[in-house]
Protein backbone atom coordinates (compact mmCIF):
# COMPACT_ATOMS: atom_id res chain seq x y z
CA UNK A 1 0.00 0.00 0.00
CA UNK A 2 1.52 3.55 -0.94
CA UNK A 3 0.52 6.82 -0.76
CA UNK A 4 0.68 9.91 -3.27
CA UNK A 5 0.75 13.22 -3.97
CA UNK A 6 4.00 13.63 -2.93
CA UNK A 7 5.92 13.87 -6.34
CA UNK A 8 6.67 17.38 -7.90
CA UNK A 9 5.19 16.68 -11.70
CA UNK A 10 1.82 15.86 -11.48
CA UNK A 11 0.50 13.91 -14.43
CA UNK A 12 -2.47 15.44 -16.38
CA UNK A 13 -4.59 13.76 -18.81
CA UNK A 14 -3.30 13.36 -22.38
CA UNK A 15 -4.32 16.13 -25.07
CA UNK A 16 -7.95 15.54 -26.35
CA UNK A 17 -8.53 12.83 -29.46
CA UNK A 18 -10.99 11.64 -31.63
CA UNK A 19 -12.54 8.12 -32.14
CA UNK A 20 -10.99 6.48 -35.30
CA UNK A 21 -13.83 4.00 -35.61
CA UNK A 22 -17.19 4.17 -34.13
CA UNK A 23 -19.21 0.61 -33.67
CA UNK A 24 -23.12 0.33 -32.81
CA UNK A 25 -23.77 -3.45 -31.65
CA UNK A 26 -26.92 -5.08 -31.61
CA UNK A 27 -26.63 -7.33 -27.88
CA UNK A 28 -30.32 -8.90 -28.06
CA UNK A 29 -33.73 -7.35 -29.53
CA UNK A 30 -33.89 -4.72 -27.47
CA UNK A 31 -30.49 -3.09 -27.02
CA UNK A 32 -27.84 -1.20 -29.12
CA UNK A 33 -24.57 -0.20 -27.94
CA UNK A 34 -22.63 2.82 -28.24
CA UNK A 35 -18.66 1.70 -28.91
CA UNK A 36 -15.61 3.62 -30.03
CA UNK A 37 -12.10 3.28 -30.44
CA UNK A 38 -9.61 5.69 -29.91
CA UNK A 39 -5.77 5.92 -29.71
CA UNK A 40 -3.30 3.23 -31.88
CA UNK A 41 -5.29 0.53 -33.81
CA UNK A 42 -2.14 -1.27 -33.69
CA UNK A 43 -1.90 -0.45 -29.67
CA UNK A 44 -2.07 -2.46 -26.08
CA UNK A 45 -6.43 -2.68 -26.46
CA UNK A 46 -7.79 -1.64 -23.50
CA UNK A 47 -11.24 -1.19 -22.24
CA UNK A 48 -12.55 1.72 -20.47
CA UNK A 49 -15.92 0.42 -18.29
CA UNK A 50 -18.05 3.67 -16.85
CA UNK A 51 -19.26 4.29 -13.56
CA UNK A 52 -22.64 4.20 -12.41
CA UNK A 53 -24.13 2.16 -13.66
CA UNK A 54 -26.30 4.24 -16.44
CA UNK A 55 -23.39 7.28 -15.72
CA UNK A 56 -21.87 6.90 -19.72
CA UNK A 57 -18.14 7.52 -21.33
CA UNK A 58 -17.26 11.16 -21.79
CA UNK A 59 -14.96 12.16 -24.02
CA UNK A 60 -12.01 13.03 -21.39
CA UNK A 61 -12.46 9.30 -20.81
CA UNK A 62 -10.07 8.80 -23.49
CA UNK A 63 -7.40 10.64 -21.91
CA UNK A 64 -5.97 7.99 -19.22
CA UNK A 65 -3.99 6.69 -22.03
CA UNK A 66 -0.80 7.87 -23.95
CA UNK A 67 -2.83 7.36 -27.51
CA UNK A 68 0.65 5.97 -29.02
CA UNK A 69 0.32 3.20 -27.29
CA UNK A 70 -3.20 2.38 -26.63
CA UNK A 71 -6.20 0.99 -28.47
CA UNK A 72 -8.63 2.51 -26.42
CA UNK A 73 -11.94 0.91 -26.26
CA UNK A 74 -15.03 2.87 -25.18
CA UNK A 75 -18.52 1.67 -24.36
CA UNK A 76 -21.94 2.85 -23.07
CA UNK A 77 -23.56 0.25 -21.00
CA UNK A 78 -26.91 -0.28 -21.65
CA UNK A 79 -29.44 2.02 -21.36
CA UNK A 80 -27.08 4.76 -20.90
CA UNK A 81 -25.06 7.47 -22.67
CA UNK A 82 -25.15 7.19 -26.54
CA UNK A 83 -26.47 3.34 -26.35
CA UNK A 84 -30.38 2.83 -26.63
CA UNK A 85 -33.06 2.46 -25.82
CA UNK A 86 -32.28 5.21 -23.14
CA UNK A 87 -32.61 4.58 -19.45
CA UNK A 88 -34.31 0.64 -20.37
CA UNK A 89 -34.27 -1.53 -17.75
CA UNK A 90 -35.27 -5.04 -19.43
CA UNK A 91 -32.93 -7.03 -20.26
CA UNK A 92 -30.49 -4.40 -18.00
CA UNK A 93 -28.81 -6.88 -15.57
CA UNK A 94 -24.92 -7.51 -14.52
CA UNK A 95 -24.90 -11.31 -16.13
CA UNK A 96 -25.88 -9.13 -19.79
CA UNK A 97 -23.64 -6.46 -19.41
CA UNK A 98 -20.74 -8.89 -18.57
CA UNK A 99 -21.89 -10.70 -21.76
CA UNK A 100 -22.17 -7.34 -23.87
CA UNK A 101 -18.21 -6.90 -22.66
CA UNK A 102 -17.55 -10.43 -24.14
CA UNK A 103 -19.14 -9.38 -27.96
CA UNK A 104 -17.10 -6.34 -27.88
CA UNK A 105 -13.83 -8.06 -27.53
CA UNK A 106 -15.06 -10.97 -29.88
CA UNK A 107 -16.19 -8.14 -32.57
CA UNK A 108 -13.02 -6.22 -32.47
CA UNK A 109 -11.03 -9.73 -32.33
CA UNK A 110 -9.18 -8.46 -29.70
CA UNK A 111 -8.02 -12.34 -27.86
CA UNK A 112 -6.72 -10.19 -24.46
CA UNK A 113 -6.95 -6.92 -23.10
CA UNK A 114 -6.50 -4.83 -20.07
CA UNK A 115 -9.23 -3.48 -18.49
CA UNK A 116 -9.90 -0.04 -16.78
CA UNK A 117 -12.58 0.37 -14.64
CA UNK A 118 -14.15 3.54 -11.84
CA UNK A 119 -16.65 3.45 -9.08
CA UNK A 120 -19.65 1.22 -10.77
CA UNK A 121 -16.53 0.44 -13.59
CA UNK A 122 -14.47 -1.38 -10.53
CA UNK A 123 -17.12 -3.29 -9.56
CA UNK A 124 -17.77 -4.66 -13.40
CA UNK A 125 -14.37 -4.78 -14.12
CA UNK A 126 -13.85 -7.12 -11.13
CA UNK A 127 -16.66 -9.52 -11.93
CA UNK A 128 -15.78 -9.64 -15.48
CA UNK A 129 -12.15 -10.63 -14.50
CA UNK A 130 -13.79 -13.42 -12.36
CA UNK A 131 -15.70 -15.00 -15.04
CA UNK A 132 -13.39 -14.38 -18.15
CA UNK A 133 -9.80 -14.67 -16.33
CA UNK A 134 -7.93 -15.84 -19.31
CA UNK A 135 -9.11 -12.77 -20.96
CA UNK A 136 -7.86 -9.75 -18.61
CA UNK A 137 -3.88 -8.41 -18.98
CA UNK A 138 -4.38 -6.70 -16.33
CA UNK A 139 -6.77 -4.28 -14.27
CA UNK A 140 -6.44 -0.83 -13.29
CA UNK A 141 -9.36 0.19 -10.93
CA UNK A 142 -10.25 3.40 -9.17
CA UNK A 143 -12.99 4.09 -6.55
CA UNK A 144 -13.66 0.80 -5.78
CA UNK A 145 -17.46 -0.17 -5.21
CA UNK A 146 -17.71 -3.63 -3.99
CA UNK A 147 -21.73 -3.82 -3.87
CA UNK A 148 -22.63 -5.28 -1.03
CA UNK A 149 -25.77 -4.82 1.02
CA UNK A 150 -24.15 -2.12 3.26
CA UNK A 151 -21.54 -0.34 0.69
CA UNK A 152 -25.32 0.30 -0.80
CA UNK A 153 -26.57 1.39 2.39
CA UNK A 154 -24.04 3.61 3.13
CA UNK A 155 -24.82 6.25 0.30
CA UNK A 156 -28.55 5.84 -0.19
CA UNK A 157 -29.64 5.08 3.52
CA UNK A 158 -27.23 5.88 6.48
CA UNK A 159 -23.82 6.88 6.12
CA UNK A 160 -23.25 10.04 3.59
CA UNK A 161 -26.19 11.87 5.53
CA UNK A 162 -24.08 12.21 8.42
CA UNK A 163 -21.23 13.81 6.27
CA UNK A 164 -23.11 16.01 4.05
CA UNK A 165 -26.90 16.54 6.08
CA UNK A 166 -27.65 19.68 3.51
CA UNK A 167 -27.11 17.77 0.62
CA UNK A 168 -28.93 14.69 2.31
CA UNK A 169 -32.01 17.16 2.74
CA UNK A 170 -32.66 18.51 -0.52
CA UNK A 171 -31.86 14.25 -1.70
CA UNK A 172 -34.90 13.26 0.48
CA UNK A 173 -36.89 15.93 0.45
CA UNK A 174 -39.06 15.00 -2.27
CA UNK A 175 -39.72 11.49 -0.04
CA UNK A 176 -42.63 11.83 2.40
CA UNK A 177 -41.11 11.30 5.83
CA UNK A 178 -43.48 8.00 6.41
CA UNK A 179 -41.57 6.38 3.64
CA UNK A 180 -37.76 7.37 4.68
CA UNK A 181 -37.28 4.29 6.42
CA UNK A 182 -35.96 2.55 3.33
CA UNK A 183 -35.50 5.27 0.98
CA UNK A 184 -33.82 3.19 -2.02
CA UNK A 185 -37.45 1.55 -2.25
CA UNK A 186 -39.34 4.56 -2.12
CA UNK A 187 -36.86 6.33 -5.01
CA UNK A 188 -36.81 2.93 -6.91
CA UNK A 189 -41.31 3.50 -6.92
CA UNK A 190 -40.84 6.47 -8.43
CA UNK A 191 -38.24 6.48 -11.08
CA UNK A 192 -40.10 3.58 -12.37
CA UNK A 193 -43.68 4.89 -12.03
CA UNK A 194 -45.25 6.54 -15.05
CA UNK A 195 -45.67 10.16 -13.59
CA UNK A 196 -43.11 11.58 -15.66
CA UNK A 197 -42.79 15.00 -13.37
CA UNK A 198 -42.38 12.59 -10.28
CA UNK A 199 -39.94 10.70 -12.29
CA UNK A 200 -37.83 13.15 -13.56
CA UNK A 201 -37.58 15.25 -10.06
CA UNK A 202 -36.52 12.18 -8.48
CA UNK A 203 -33.84 11.65 -11.49
CA UNK A 204 -32.30 15.13 -10.52
CA UNK A 205 -32.18 14.56 -6.38
CA UNK A 206 -30.92 11.61 -6.71
CA UNK A 207 -28.01 12.36 -9.59
CA UNK A 208 -27.50 15.65 -7.83
CA UNK A 209 -26.57 13.81 -4.60
CA UNK A 210 -23.58 12.14 -6.15
CA UNK A 211 -21.94 14.67 -8.09
CA UNK A 212 -22.17 16.90 -4.98
CA UNK A 213 -20.85 14.42 -2.97
CA UNK A 214 -18.04 12.99 -5.80
CA UNK A 215 -15.37 15.42 -5.45
CA UNK A 216 -13.07 16.27 -2.05
CA UNK A 217 -13.84 20.38 -2.40
CA UNK A 218 -17.41 21.53 -3.51
CA UNK A 219 -17.53 21.67 -7.39
CA UNK A 220 -20.81 22.97 -9.16
CA UNK A 221 -20.03 22.70 -12.06
CA UNK A 222 -19.23 19.20 -11.86
CA UNK A 223 -22.06 18.71 -10.10
CA UNK A 224 -24.23 20.61 -12.40
CA UNK A 225 -23.87 17.57 -15.36
CA UNK A 226 -25.29 15.34 -13.14
CA UNK A 227 -28.77 17.17 -13.38
CA UNK A 228 -28.76 17.48 -16.92
CA UNK A 229 -32.02 15.36 -17.61
CA UNK A 230 -30.71 12.99 -20.26
CA UNK A 231 -27.76 11.86 -17.56
CA UNK A 232 -30.16 12.33 -14.44
CA UNK A 233 -32.72 9.76 -15.63
CA UNK A 234 -30.30 6.80 -17.34
CA UNK A 235 -28.11 6.92 -13.61
CA UNK A 236 -30.79 7.62 -11.39
CA UNK A 237 -33.16 4.87 -12.94
CA UNK A 238 -30.67 2.32 -14.21
CA UNK A 239 -28.94 2.66 -10.58
CA UNK A 240 -31.68 2.63 -8.46
CA UNK A 241 -32.74 -0.91 -10.46
CA UNK A 242 -29.21 -2.20 -9.88
CA UNK A 243 -28.97 -1.38 -6.30
CA UNK A 244 -32.67 -2.56 -5.17
CA UNK A 245 -31.38 -5.62 -6.89
CA UNK A 246 -28.18 -5.92 -5.19
CA UNK A 247 -26.17 -5.41 -8.37
CA UNK A 248 -27.69 -9.17 -9.62
CA UNK A 249 -24.57 -10.32 -7.35
CA UNK A 250 -24.52 -12.98 -4.88
CA UNK A 251 -23.68 -11.51 -1.15
CA UNK A 252 -19.43 -11.10 -1.30
CA UNK A 253 -19.33 -12.18 -4.21
CA UNK A 254 -16.30 -10.29 -5.38
CA UNK A 255 -14.37 -10.66 -2.72
CA UNK A 256 -15.10 -14.60 -2.54
CA UNK A 257 -13.62 -14.92 -5.87
CA UNK A 258 -10.53 -12.90 -5.66
CA UNK A 259 -8.68 -16.29 -5.75
CA UNK A 260 -9.81 -16.40 -9.70
CA UNK A 261 -8.08 -13.04 -10.42
CA UNK A 262 -4.96 -12.89 -8.14
CA UNK A 263 -2.42 -13.52 -10.62
CA UNK A 264 -3.66 -10.80 -12.64
CA UNK A 265 -1.54 -7.59 -12.18
CA UNK A 266 -3.81 -4.72 -10.68
CA UNK A 267 -3.48 -1.52 -9.82
CA UNK A 268 -6.11 0.32 -7.08
CA UNK A 269 -6.45 4.02 -6.76
CA UNK A 270 -8.27 5.63 -4.21
CA UNK A 271 -9.18 8.74 -2.66
CA UNK A 272 -8.98 9.24 0.99
CA UNK A 273 -11.83 11.02 1.33
CA UNK A 274 -14.08 9.53 -0.98
CA UNK A 275 -17.36 9.49 0.44
CA UNK A 276 -19.85 8.13 -2.52
CA UNK A 277 -17.74 4.46 -2.25
CA UNK A 278 -15.87 5.09 1.17
CA UNK A 279 -12.07 3.74 1.09
CA UNK A 280 -12.87 0.98 3.82
CA UNK A 281 -13.75 -0.63 0.47
CA UNK A 282 -10.68 -0.61 -1.32
CA UNK A 283 -8.87 -1.96 1.72
CA UNK A 284 -10.99 -4.90 2.26
CA UNK A 285 -9.97 -5.50 -1.54
CA UNK A 286 -6.56 -4.94 -1.16
CA UNK A 287 -6.94 -7.71 1.94
CA UNK A 288 -7.76 -10.00 0.06
CA UNK A 289 -5.38 -9.29 -3.06
CA UNK A 290 -2.26 -8.37 -0.92
CA UNK A 291 -0.32 -8.25 -4.61
CA UNK A 292 -2.16 -5.25 -6.48
CA UNK A 293 -0.44 -2.01 -5.99
CA UNK A 294 -2.73 0.37 -3.82
CA UNK A 295 -2.46 3.73 -4.22
CA UNK A 296 -4.10 5.85 -1.66
CA UNK A 297 -4.61 9.79 -3.06
CA UNK A 298 -4.34 11.65 0.37
CA UNK A 299 -6.35 14.76 -1.39
CA UNK A 300 -9.14 13.18 -3.00
CA UNK A 301 -12.88 11.81 -2.92
CA UNK A 302 -14.41 9.65 -5.85
CA UNK A 303 -14.29 11.63 -8.76
CA UNK A 304 -11.47 10.56 -11.34
CA UNK A 305 -11.63 14.51 -12.40
CA UNK A 306 -9.72 15.25 -9.67
CA UNK A 307 -5.83 15.86 -10.00
CA UNK A 308 -4.59 13.26 -7.88
CA UNK A 309 -6.74 10.46 -9.36
CA UNK A 310 -5.86 11.36 -12.42
CA UNK A 311 -1.74 11.51 -11.75
CA UNK A 312 -2.27 7.66 -10.06
CA UNK A 313 -4.65 6.78 -12.93
CA UNK A 314 -2.01 8.00 -15.60
CA UNK A 315 1.06 6.71 -13.94
CA UNK A 316 -0.64 3.18 -13.69
CA UNK A 317 -1.48 3.12 -17.58
CA UNK A 318 2.33 4.40 -18.27
CA UNK A 319 3.26 1.22 -15.81
CA UNK A 320 1.75 -0.90 -17.83
CA UNK A 321 2.64 -0.06 -21.28
CA UNK A 322 6.13 -0.22 -20.25
CA UNK A 323 5.49 -4.16 -18.90
CA UNK A 324 3.57 -5.22 -21.14
CA UNK A 325 6.59 -3.50 -23.66
CA UNK A 326 8.88 -5.60 -22.22
CA UNK A 327 6.90 -9.20 -22.38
Amino acid sequence: MEGSNDKILMRKLFPAIRPYQTHSLSVDTIHNLYIEECGNPSGIPIVFIHGGPGGGTRTSDRCFFDPEKYRIILFDQRGCGKSTPHAELKNNNTKNLLSDIEAIRQMLRIEQWAVFGGSWGSTLSLVYAQHYPNRVKALILRGIFLCREHDISWFYQDGVANIYPDYWEDYVSIIPENERGDILTSFHKRLTGTNEIEQMAAAKAWSLLEGRCATLKPNKDFASQFEAPHMALSMARIEAHYFVNNAFLKPNEIENNIPKIRHIPCTIVHGRYDMVCPIYQAFDLYKAWPEAIFKIVSDAGHSSSEPGIIHELIEATERLAISIGKE
